[in-house]
């Protein structure tokens, strides 16, 4: 139910407007070629039960840019959850307690009725991550938070369902880990810009050290946006405060969200929504004299200035 009294139950029709592609157009070009998405495994799903449950979901947030979503943690259902595990990649590095997915998988079923049973009791409990460093090109060392596999199996079914609120919700030049985007997209907007308009100026931008400096406070706020369900909004809360273990220590994080959990890229999406892409919006529409086009990858972009449009 949404903060109007509509019921995410409502009708959905038959064939939605693709709302990437028609804002990819309102960006000035058409649907890029070379797409890459990230896709569960074949033979694995949450049904079509719940494919049609998300979809009304995805009706109301589309049509009403209001509505605050009171219900949803119903959606992470068991079979949201036992899709989740599928697309987990068995090789992927355990958390802190050292459960593998092969691990978990010995016992699938009651694993995954107890973690539900957890999760929509409120008994679900985060797991620090795990710290682990990878090089970055200039030498520097990027620190990574590596859930416990159960957190990642929650993460991966909540994102799917607020998926379903925030993608009618961002922007067409928002590329980075979003569902059937990727990488390739973004390169191809970006090719695009530059090759078939007068550009006079290429700004290329990266936020330093954003997952790391992100404010909670804010981000909490900007959920609330669209989110009014307490109990998903708790289970941010549980993850963004779980804290970090190296060499055996733990220790709290105060701000910002672990680089490499499952939750942070659309955690990552909504805050830049709010702070950079709406602003985007509103300045090129309000002060812009010509065009300004920009491509956003998490928080690498490129806006691009064309003739007669100083930024």
């Amino acid at each position: 139910m949404d903060g109007h009294g509509q019921s995410d139950r409502s009708v959905v029709p038959a064939n939605p407007p693709n709302k990437a592609v028609a804002a990819e157009v309102g960006e000035g070009r058409g649907r890029v070629k070379g797409n890459t998405g990230s896709k569960t495994r074949p033979g694995h799903s949450a049904g079509t039960d719940a494919s049609s449950a998300l979809g009304r979901v995805r009706e109301v947030a589309r049509r009403d840019k209001d509505a605050r979503f009171t219900a949803l943690l119903h959606h992470v259902s068991l079979g949201r959850l036992r899709a989740a595990y599928w697309a987990i990649r068995p090789q992927a590095a355990p958390g802190v307690d050292g459960v593998t997915w092969t691990d978990y998988g010995q016992g699938l079923e009651t694993n995954l009725q107890d973690l539900h049973v957890r999760v929509q009791s409120g008994r679900y409990r985060a797991k620090p991550s795990r710290r682990a460093y990878i090089p970055k090109a200039d030498g520097r060392l990027r620190p990574l938070g590596i859930a416990a596999l159960e957190d990642k199996i929650v993460q991966r079914a909540v994102v799917e369902v607020l998926n379903a609120v925030y993608e009618v919700d961002f922007r067409g030049f928002s590329y980075g880990f979003r569902p059937g985007r990727g990488p390739h997209d973004a390169l191809d907007a970006l090719a695009v810009g530059i090759e078939r308009r007068k550009v006079n100026w290429v700004l290329d931008a990266d936020i330093r050290d954003f997952f790391g400096q992100l404010d909670r406070v804010w981000l909490r706020k900007f959920l609330e946006h669209r989110i009014a369900d307490k109990r998903v909004l708790r289970l941010v809360d549980k993850w963004l405060a779980a804290g970090v273990i190296e060499n055996g220590s733990w220790s709290a994080t105060e701000q910002g969200s672990p680089q490499g959990a499952s939750a942070s890229p659309l955690l990552a999406n909504v805050y830049l929504h709010h702070v950079l892409d709406l602003w985007v919006d509103w300045w090129r529409r309000r002060h812009a004299h010509g065009d300004v086009i920009i491509v956003r990858f998490a928080d690498d972009c490129a806006p691009r200035a064309l003739k007669g449009a100083p930024m």
